[in-house]
C-alpha cells in the first residue's frame, strides 16, 4: 500500500474541481488517498470518489482571512502528516498560486516524492516540477489543470472515466424531498465572494419572473443565507436556504431542470452531478478556467468589464455593472433554452 497525499488547500469549489485528479491517483495500484484541504473544502472532499480520508488545515498563504503563521499552527499540520505518513504528495494549485511552502512543510516531514506546478525555481522541494506556459497551457479549464498535475506524477485515470467532475449521492431527508415541486429549476443567489454575487434585488426579481414563464423555483443557501434565501424565494420560490448539506444540495441539484447560479462552489458542484447551468459570472477570474465544466452552459455577464482578470474579492467598479447588466428576463430565456421545454413568456420576457 502507498500512501499519496493530495493537497487543494482552498475552498469547495477548487476541491471539486480536482475531482479528476485525485480519481486519477485513487486508480494507482495500491494507492490510498488522503486529501488535505481547508475546513472550508472538507464538505466538498467528503464526496469525491477515491478519497479515503479528508485531513484539514488552514494555509496561511491561501485562505482568507488568513490564520496566523505561528510555529503552534505549523506543528498542527506536522502532527497530521505524522500520524498518516504519506509516502508521496500531489500539490494541486490554481495558476497564481505556489506549491512551494506546502512543499517545504512536507518535505520537512519526511515525504520522499513531491509533485507541484511552479513558476519559480523549486530547488530540492519539488521531485516533479512542471512549469506553467511551458509543461502546461496557461489557459486551460481547470479540472484539466489538475489531470495534467496529477499525470505528471505518473497517476492517469483509468480506462472509462471520462475526466468529467463527479460526486457521491446523498440522501435527502423526506420532508425535504416532499417540499420540491415535480419539476423546478434552482436559483442560488449567493457567493462567498462579493465581486461574483449577483445583486440581491436581481435575484428577487428573477423569482417570479421565472414562476411567471411557468417554472418552479427552489432558493438554496447556506447557513449564513438564510436571510438572503427567504428574501428572493418571497411568495413564488420554495426556501431551501440553511437546509441541506453540501451533498444534500448536490441531490436537489440532480433533481434541477436547470441551476441559476454564480461563479460560485454550487455551480461545480452542479457540474459534478450533470445539472445545466446558467452561469452569472463575474470575469475577476478567466471564464475559460472556471466556467462549469462539461455541462450546458449559459454564459451571462460581461466579459469584457473593466474587472476583468482583476481576482477581485470585492467589486472595483462602482454599481458592480458586469453583473448588475443581467436582467431577470436574461435569465428566464437562458433557462428556458436550458430546460428544453415550451414556457410562457413574449420574446420581451413579460409572461402572457
Amino acid at each position: 500500500m502507498t500512501r499519496i497525499l493530495v493537497a487543494r488547500l482552498d475552498s469547495v469549489g477548487d476541491v471539486l474541481v480536482s475531482g479528476p485528479a485525485i480519481r486519477a491517483v485513487a486508480a494507482t495500484p495500491g494507492a490510498e488517498v488522503a486529501l488535505l484541504c481547508s475546513p472550508e473544502g472538507a464538505a466538498a472532499g467528503r464526496l469525491l470518489p477515491g478519497v479515503d480520508r479528508v485531513l484539514t488545515w488552514s494555509a496561511p498563504w491561501i485562505v482568507d482571512p488568513a490564520p496566523a503563521a505561528t510555529p503552534e499552527h505549523v506543528e498542527s499540520l506536522a502532527g497530521l502528516l505524522r500520524e498518516w505518513a504519506p509516502d508521496e504528495a500531489v500539490i494541486l494549485s490554481s495558476f497564481h498560486q505556489s506549491p512551494l511552502p506546502l512543499a517545504l512543510l512536507l518535505r520537512l516531514a519526511g515525504v520522499s516524492r513531491i509533485t507541484g506546478a511552479s513558476t519559480d525555481y523549486a530547488g530540492s522541494l519539488l521531485d516533479v516540477r512542471l512549469r506553467p506556459g511551458e509543461d502546461l497551457v496557461e489557459d486551460q479549464p481547470e479540472p484539466e489543470r489538475q489531470l495534467a498535475i496529477a499525470r505528471a506524477a505518473g497517476h492517469v485515470l483509468p480506462a472509462g472515466d471520462d475526466g468529467r467532475l463527479a460526486v457521491l449521492a446523498e440522501e435527502l431527508p423526506a420532508d425535504v424531498q416532499a417540499l420540491l415541486p415535480e419539476r423546478f429549476v434552482v436559483l442560488h443567489p449567493g457567493a462567498q465572494v462579493e465581486a461574483r454575487t449577483w445583486p440581491a434585488e436581481r435575484a428577487r426579481s428573477c423569482v417570479p419572473a421565472l414562476a411567471r414563464a411557468g417554472f418552479d423555483v427552489v432558493v438554496t443557501g447556506g447557513p449564513s443565507e438564510t436571510g438572503l434565501t427567504a428574501s428572493v424565494a418571497g411568495v413564488d420560490g420554495v426556501d431551501l436556504g440553511g437546509r441541506l448539506s453540501l451533498g444534500q444540495l448536490a441531490t436537489v441539484l440532480a433533481q434541477s431542470e436547470a441551476v441559476v447560479v454564480g461563479n460560485t462552489g454550487p455551480a461545480h458542484l452542479a457540474a459534478a452531478v450533470g445539472a445545466p447551468v446558467v452561469s452569472l459570472f463575474s470575469p475577476v477570474v478567466p471564464a475559460i478556467r472556471w466556467a462549469p465544466y462539461r455541462t450546458p452552459t449559459i454564459l451571462l455577464g460581461d466579459q469584457g468589464a473593466a474587472c476583468r482578470g482583476s481576482r477581485a474579492r470585492d467589486c472595483p467598479i462602482a454599481g458592480h455593472p458586469c453583473l448588475a447588466g443581467v436582467t431577470e428576463h436574461d435569465v428566464v430565456r437562458a433557462v428556458v433554452d436550458l430546460a428544453g421545454r415550451p414556457s410562457l413568456i413574449h420574446e420581451e420576457g413579460v409572461a402572457s
